[in-house]
């Protein structure tokens, strides 16, 4: 019979062999009768910073006869293991009669072109960007102080926004499909840490072999994959889509498309809004980068045992208020960089990122204050030109070169003129530059960040520090805009468009994108029968 074992704890840095003792003792069967044991969940408990310790969740088999004998003896903690999670899928009966085109190759169009693709459906994903290795240069380009490609940087491209970031995979759906995410991902490259522990993070520089992997999947599914093609038009005949148009001039018959745009796709956002797609504005949220020392970040969480092997590079997660609005740390990156996330010309964006190892000198967060609609007047892109102008000043202040401005937290707070950099080096490239950041945020985004670092500072002592830096501006944490859908899923005003994702402001990160996306493809294949047998 196989069982599952709930809140076995231990000290970290005890051997994980143990796990079957405890076992034992949670069912007060001998161990050797305890068999085939499989993790199934790791979290890490470091509120007692003298004696940290993993919480685990275990699968194991017994005999029948044992249960039947002692269950009634089991600890709480022990019962009958679930079923594991699956999602129905019943294939429509009317014949594919054209492609199904996705909008994006970021996590919501991945798994949507994937889910399509595995199970015998005519797919064609398009990106505007380039694929992950191209893109890489030409981002790497812009980072050296080379020219910006505005269809290939961090926010177009194979992989989306995700692929140059922490590849936190945290989220707090209850959906069957997470699970299925996981195994996805580590089908295709990823760590197989990642379908067990409590906060799996991939790091950008596997997350990109991932990405890459993926898209090879799609297309020995028979999935088709276009990268330099731009959705620019869509055609609707009787209130359903029928057809796009890509860089102009060519138009691709379909019979449902996926809409998987990423948040930086402004322009794109118009085009269907001037079409008659519904698009209304949400809640979002602006701010900076701080970044700190991470050897300080691992001595607040660790206490003694920090730098020890097994616990890694620490994170943290901080909330505050100023007035009504939430003020948060968003996006921690621990052990990683400040990256230039510009996607436009004559704007700045910061964003952070970390590789798998989590190594580098510097750990950095977002520090994000809520802005709602109400705050701007309301229109539907009302949120889009706020970020547009906080920007564009952003660039402006750092010089009109791409550096980015920043400012020590001593001066930040304390109103000086901006010192030259101090202990703590920033890590935006192609430069940060010392400049009062009240020139390129509102003074509620300004007045937010300050009441949050002194909030934050009583719960992680010393995170005021005089020489922790913040770069601006942190703009892109969500999509301002919302294309509306109805309960099926599909664009209000329009049958066969399935916003998802993100930029869509149906998701907020990696997983809960990518199921955002294989929801879309599930709902299609209730309509459609596959063109191939698989």
């Amino acid at each position: 019979m196989k069982l599952i074992a709930t809140n076995l704890n231990m000290p970290f840095n005890a051997d994980e062999s143990t796990l079957r003792l405890l076992i034992s003792a949670d069912t007060r069967l001998p161990a050797e009768s305890i068999r085939d044991i499989k993790l199934v969940r790791r979290s890490l408990d470091a509120r007692d910073k003298n004696d940290i310790r993993f919480i685990y969740s275990a699968t194991f088999e017994v005999d029948d006869k044992d249960y039947n004998k002692y269950g009634g003896r089991f600890a709480k903690t022990v019962s009958k293991a679930p079923e594991k999670p699956s999602v129905a899928e019943t294939a429509g009966d009317i014949p594919q009669p054209s492609p199904v085109v996705v909008v994006g190759a970021g996590p919501a169009g991945l798994f949507a072109a994937h889910t399509l693709a595995v199970r015998g459906y005519d797919v064609i994903m398009i990106d505007r960007g380039k694929p992950i290795e191209e893109r890489r240069r030409d981002v790497d380009t812009f980072w050296n102080g080379g020219l910006l490609d505005t269809d290939s940087n961090i926010m177009f491209g194979e992989g989306g926004a995700g692929a140059f970031s922490d590849g936190k995979l945290t989220t707090r759906i209850k959906d069957a499909r997470a699970e299925l995410v996981a195994e996805t991902l580590v089908k295709y490259g990823a760590p197989e840490r990642i379908a067990v522990d409590a906060k799996p993070h991939v790091g950008t520089d596997v997350l990109r072999v991932v990405v890459s992997n993926i898209r090879k999947g799609i297309e020995a599914a028979g999935g088709k994959v276009r990268f330099g093609t731009k959705l620019t038009d869509i055609t609707a005949e009787d209130g359903r889509i029928t057809a796009v148009t890509v860089n102009g001039v060519e138009k691709i018959p379909c019979c449902a498309v996926v809409l998987a745009l990423g948040q930086a796709a402004r322009d794109t956002y118009r085009m269907l809004f001037d079409r008659g797609v519904e698009i209304t504005a949400k809640p979002f949220a602006v701010g900076v980068r701080i970044e700190h020392p991470q050897p300080f970040i691992d001595r607040s969480q660790f206490g003694k045992w920090a730098g020890h092997p097994r616990l890694g590079s620490a994170e943290y997660r901080l909330t505050a208020k100023s007035g009504s609005r939430g003020v948060y740390t968003f996006c921690m990156c621990p052990g990683g960089f400040v990256v230039a996330s510009s996607s436009n010309k004559g704007e700045v964006v910061t964003n952070g990122m970390s590789y798998a190892a989590r190594d580098a000198q510097n750990a950095n967060s977002g520090i994000i204050v809520q802005v709602n609609p109400s705050d701007l007047g309301g229109s539907p892109f009302c949120g889009v030109e706020f970020q547009e102008r906080i920007e564009r000043a952003a660039f402006r202040l750092g010089g009109g070169d791409y550096s980015a401005p920043a400012e020590r937290v001593a001066d930040f707070l304390s109103g000086s003129e901006p010192a030259p950099f101090g202990a703590v080096k920033p890590t935006y490239r192609p430069q940060a530059v010392p400049r009062d950041l009240k020139k390129c945020l509102p003074g509620a985004i300004h007045r937010g960040i300050a009441e949050g670092i002194t909030a934050f500072a009583r719960q992680i002592k010393g995170f005021d520090m005089g020489d922790a830096v913040l770069t601006a501006v942190e703009s892109r944490t969500s999509s301002p805009v919302r294309i509306m859908r109805d309960e099926n899923g599909e664009a209000t005003r329009l049958k066969g468009l399935y916003p998802v994702g993100e930029g869509a402001g149906y998701a907020g990160g990696i997983v809960s994108a990518a199921v955002d996306g294989m929801r879309a493809a599930e709902r299609i294949i209730a309509v459609y029968k596959p063109e191939r047998t698989v």
